[in-house]
């Protein structure tokens, strides 16, 4: 039976080093690290994970500013309002919590944010530097820096002559996740919905990234023996064993038969889902640090 990877417990590490290194940096320079999320409409999901991140801000010793907009806001008030951040000594993360209203191009706001306060690592400059193997000084996206710390906690962290398949091309997860892969040394396969015989492919690979959005698509029998397994996905299926309209929660890789073949796997939920918020106040205390003039941590 594989190892379960405890992503809770993982994160719960990130956040005390941030934590720590938050109140150094406050009682070094007087400098607290700030994180402004805005959130347009009243998505249920959307105020959900807002809360959930200010409420980790607060603990880590951070200044956190929540901005919530109505529904209808228009383009150029939310990007007048991403200017105020961007100028806001006291803000040193901004992040614009997605998805947005129709009526707002998502992708003008996220050029839009000042790339030393970009702590979803979206912007241009980010994606470039990330993609040119300037890992030290990118910001990563979240999910998929959060799913690298989980691999290093049960590979070692030179990944030299491992053979990685990640599975989805999305710019949030599929492609910063190869870049990473890339930089750590493995070699890396991105799959997507248009690759042949995927479950062979899978079968080559010691690390198996599934980040597709499909529920329990990846299979017990695509696992190589002995393989670590990320699962990135957050996909609800129904559960009549709960109750009638009950559902569940389950990732992109059937757990159960998977955990009978992998050497390591994370769960869902409990795995890469914590990390994701851990990783954000790791890139907000990075960001703190650099506004400061100070060297920042490494997580």
């Amino acid at each position: 039976m594989a190892h379960i990877i405890d992503g809770k417990a993982v994160a719960a590490q990130v956040t005390e080093k941030v934590t720590e290194a938050a109140d150094a940096l406050r009682a070094s320079t007087g400098v607290q690290p700030g994180l402004a999320v805005v959130i347009v409409g009243e998505d249920p999901a959307s105020k959900v994970y807002v809360a959930n991140k200010g409420r980790t801000a607060r603990a880590c010793g951070f200044l956190s500013v929540e901005h919530t907009l109505p529904e209808d806001t228009d383009q150029a008030a939310l990007l007048g309002l991403i200017e105020e951040l961007n100028t806001d000594p006291a803000i040193h993360g901004i992040l614009v919590q997605l998805p947005l209203p129709a009526q707002i191009d998502a992708g003008a706001v996220i050029q839009a944010i000042a790339p030393e306060k970009d702590v979803d690592g979206f912007h241009f400059i980010n994606v470039g530097k990330l993609s040119t193997g300037e890992t030290e000084t990118a910001f990563v996206p979240c999910t998929p820096a959060g799913s690298m710390v989980l691999l290093q906690t049960v590979m070692e962290r030179d990944l030299s002559g491992r053979n990685a398949v990640v599975i989805g091309r999305s710019n949030i997860v599929g492609k910063p996740m190869f870049n990473l892969l890339l930089a750590a040394n493995a070699t890396v396969t991105v799959a997507h919905s248009r690759t042949a015989d995927l479950p062979a492919l899978c079968r080559t690979a010691d690390i198996v990234v599934a980040a597709v959005g499909r529920p329990q698509m990846v299979k017990g029998d695509w696992i190589r023996p002995g393989a670590t397994v990320i699962d990135v996905g957050m996909n609800r299926i129904p559960a009549p064993e709960r109750g009638e309209g009950k559902t569940r929660l389950v990732g992109d890789v059937d757990f159960e038969a998977a955990e009978k073949v992998a050497a390591a796997i994370t769960p869902v939920p409990g795995g890469v889902g914590p990390m994701t918020i851990a990783m954000l106040m790791a890139n907000a205390c990075v960001a703190a640090h650099r506004a400061a003039g100070r060297t920042p941590p490494r997580f």
